[in-house]
């Protein structure tokens, strides 16, 4: 009887790799927004069919809504409603629509695109003071979530915050891609992560994350940093200089 042959080895897993053309962005007074590119290839002797999605997020920051309602015949603001864990930028780029590159399950597992995108809103109720403000509503939406999720996902792109570019990623070569970061001039300050996921037949088979900071340089860093750790000295020197201002103004106005 012939004997039967090895079984063939498995292929090599494939792997993506990327790099950012700059990783720290400094904001001045001039600061109109940056242009950040993002180079990577993807290594897989057997040359399978592959996708590559770019997803930039930023730091998270809780974000104060209120809604419109009628009483007694006149539009009022409702009880504020508090997000907290919404990232303050988000965009999400791919090679073709993550529709016909993955499953809506394994898009959502991934928080992958704007419709995906993780935005915590804890179901238990609770009222904070801000600002002298009361019973601010943090959470208890129920049904009314997703309503009050779509009007943070509207606002955020209403500002170009957030972004999804189904054609975003491009590949320039046989196994090189490039895409392109879009920072608008109210990008927030603080820690940004570029993942970058490869997918292969439907599924994530390599995953690649960069770090990406955008933080104020020159006045404006002193000053924030002065309001972030100090506040009470930045709170005090604020206060002296508007009542200088004041004295000023009204000296010259004294003598025309």
């Amino acid at each position: 009887m012939a004997e039967l042959p090895p079984p063939l080895p498995a292929p090599p897993p494939a792997a993506v790799s990327a790099a950012l053309t700059t990783t720290n962005v400094r904001v001045t007074s001039s600061f109109s927004g940056a242009r950040i590119v993002l180079y990577g290839a993807v290594f897989d002797p057997t040359a399978r069919a592959s996708d590559v999605v770019v997803i930039v997020r930023g730091p998270d920051a809780p974000l104060r809504l209120a809604r419109k309602t009628k009483v007694a015949g006149v539009w009022v603001n409702s009880r504020p409603v508090v997000f907290e864990g919404a990232p303050g930028f988000y965009m999400a780029a791919s090679t073709r629509p993550l529709g016909q590159i993955a499953s809506f399950s394994t898009l959502r597992k991934l928080g992958a695109g704007v419709d995906h995108l993780r935005i915590n809103a804890p179901m238990e109720q609770r009222t904070e003071t801000r600002y002298g403000v009361r019973d601010v509503v943090v959470s208890g939406l129920g049904a009314d979530y997703l309503d009050w999720r779509r009007a943070v996902v509207r606002l955020k792109e209403a500002a170009g915050l957030y972004a999804a570019d189904e054609r975003g990623v491009t590949f320039v070569d046989k196994g090189l891609f490039r895409a392109q970061i879009e920072l608008p001039a109210s990008a927030p300050i603080g820690v940004y992560s570029a993942e970058i996921l490869l997918f292969q037949d439907g599924q994530p088979v390599s995953r690649r994350i960069r770090g990406l900071t955008v933080e104020k340089a020159g006045t404006e860093r002193t000053l924030y940093l002065l309001a972030h750790d100090r506040p009470w000295l930045y709170g005090f020197a604020s206060v002296a200089i508007a009542l200088a201002a004041g004295w000023g103004a009204s000296v010259a106005f004294r003598r025309n």
